[in-house]
């Protein structure tokens, strides 16, 4: 699944888990990370401090499709330039966002 981005005035929107504890993107499966940075109705659940996003996870992913979502308590949105390669670099939940090359890279 390809996730719908957030773009707005060139920037897209990007979401982390800056507190220790949980990581967001960082603590699911490979092929969920990507959705979990970048789509729609997460960045839009962000925006509006929704705090229990099960329902949202189980539409996107499916109910029987399990999604770590523990980071969500402390969700930030960081607006990166489109095109701008970076990763997320995580340590004990803080997630960071790493602008250098690397060998696993999203570009927002």
């Amino acid at each position: 699944m390809k996730p719908e981005k957030v773009i707005r005035n060139g920037k897209v929107a990007v979401l982390i888990s800056p507190e220790f504890g949980a990581g967001w993107s960082t603590w699911a499966d490979e092929d969920k990370q990507e959705v979990l940075l970048f789509h729609r109705p997460f960045v839009e659940a962000a925006e509006a401090a929704i705090g229990d996003i099960e329902p949202i996870v189980n539409a996107v992913f499916g109910d029987n499709d399990y999604c770590y979502t523990g980071g969500w308590r402390d969700i930030k949105i960081e607006w990166l330039p489109e095109g701008q390669r970076f990763r997320v670099h995580e340590y004990d939940g803080y997630e960071t966002l790493k602008f250098f090359e690397g060998e696993r890279f999203f570009t927002a």
